[in-house]
């Protein structure tokens, strides 16, 4: 059961309003039997005016009826439909001034166990600014010599179920950024994937061939044997080939006609005649000088 608004105020208005046992007015407002007594007894809370739950829709005159008719029975908060004050959770949370002192130690404590917390999640759950945070991290804090990490929860400055949603709330935050950061880098893998594959390809296709040259057939026939050569052969003679008719030659002149009677006895006659006149006038004086060598 929830706990009712100014209990100490309720059980004075239904100590004085309504026929209620100390026990079931303890239960109700939350109360030990022996605070109520004193209250009614007017040792405890003098003075004090009474809180009417009827009017405020706590308790309707229905209820109070039915406990009162029955002493074991125990009073039922009734259904609130007003709704309830929703709670600020936008801007930093405020901090006692008692307490303000501990925030630099808060921050230390979440910056070394909790690194994927943000400054502004670690400034809402504090009730701090950035430059603080910043400095308590950076380690150039005015007072760090004196900073001890202590927990925030331990300390009072933080809810344990804030504490608890604002780091799940990181940890989704870093693992939508690591997806992030993998589909990027398959979407870069798959744009340079075709070029690579163009390279592979060039580099594993085969280089062009030439055309096979198209051997000439080999005749099955067996092969002719080179004839056999002999010395007579090779030193042999040319053989006399038909040479053309010789011109006829020009009617000497009377002048240069040799006598015959000089060619009898004369070996070199022959040799003259196949020589040019120059020659035949040296090979005249050299048959002189035989003449005379003969003689």
């Amino acid at each position: 059961m929830s706990q009712v608004l100014m209990p100490k105020a309720t059980a004075v208005w239904l100590i004085e309003n309504t026929a209620l046992t100390f026990d079931q007015i303890s239960d109700f407002c939350g109360l030990h039997p022996l605070e109520v007594q004193s209250i009614a007894d007017g040792e405890a809370a003098i003075g004090m005016v009474g809180y009417d739950p009827i009017t405020n829709g706590q308790l309707t005159q229905e209820e109070i009826d039915r406990c009162g008719a029955d002493p074991d029975a125990r009073l039922e908060m009734a259904e609130v439909n007003v709704p309830r004050p929703t709670a600020r959770t936008k801007g930093p949370r405020y901090t006692p001034v008692a307490r303000r002192q501990d925030r630099p130690d808060a921050i230390a404590w979440l910056v070394r166990n909790f690194p994927q917390l943000s400054d502004g999640q670690i400034s809402k759950l504090v009730g701090t600014t950035k430059p603080t945070i910043n400095g308590v991290r950076d380690r150039t804090h005015w007072n760090i010599n004196n900073i001890k990490p202590r927990d925030p929860v331990a300390l009072g400055l933080v809810a344990r179920d804030d504490l608890t949603a604002a780091i799940e709330k990181a940890n989704r935050a870093v693992e939508r950024a690591e997806k992030r950061k993998e589909k990027e880098a398959k979407k870069v893998e798959q744009e340079n994937a075709p070029a690579a594959t163009a390279d592979q390809v060039e580099e594993s296709a085969p280089p062009p061939t030439e055309p096979p040259i198209a051997e000439a057939p080999v005749s099955a026939e067996a092969p002719t044997a080179e004839p056999e050569l002999k010395p007579e052969d090779v030193f042999a003679a040319p053989p006399e080939t038909s040479s053309p008719a010789p011109e006829p030659a020009e009617e000497a002149a009377p002048e240069e006609a040799a006598p015959a009677a000089d060619d009898d006895g004369n070996p070199f006659a022959a040799l003259s005649q196949l020589l040019p006149q120059d020659e035949s006038q040296s090979s005249e004086e050299s048959d002189g000088d035989t003449e005379e060598r003969q003689d």
